[in-house]
């Protein structure tokens, strides 16, 4: 297994920049082993609603994990703001960051994962294979 460790720097968008992280190593399947920083604004979608909610104020990335391959990726972040609230969900395009977020990535090279249209769940969603 390979480890990778990524410092974003201000105005980056942590989805954005995952995905252009996973595109350049060729990854086919890896996993989010923590992740922190801090948000200028955050975008968010929380539990059965369809539409991200963006939280516009400076936010401590508090937890990120999640799963994140050359085929797309699925995140999910705590953000809390000034007061100590805390606010999770699936990270959307918008997470855009304040002054830093340091990220580290496991490759796991046995794996391929994919993401694939479900018709139940109507979502991409994982499709695992062995290599």
């Amino acid at each position: 297994m390979q480890t990778y460790c990524l410092r974003l720097t201000p105005g980056e968008d942590l989805k954005q920049a995952l995905q252009t992280f996973a595109q350049a190593q060729a990854l086919e399947a890896g996993i989010v082993l923590t992740g922190l920083g801090s948000f200028t604004q955050a975008s968010l979608r929380f539990a059965a609603v369809s539409e991200a909610t963006v939280i516009d104020r400076p936010l401590e990335l508090i937890a990120l994990s999640g799963t994140l391959s050359r085929h797309g990726m699925h995140l999910h972040g705590a953000v809390a703001d000034a007061q100590g609230r805390v606010y999770g969900g699936h990270i959307m395009p918008g997470c855009l960051i304040r002054t830093t977020a340091e990220i580290a990535i496991a490759d796991l090279p046995h794996l391929r994962l994919d993401r694939q249209s479900d018709p139940q769940t109507g979502y991409l969603e994982l499709v695992v294979e062995s290599l």
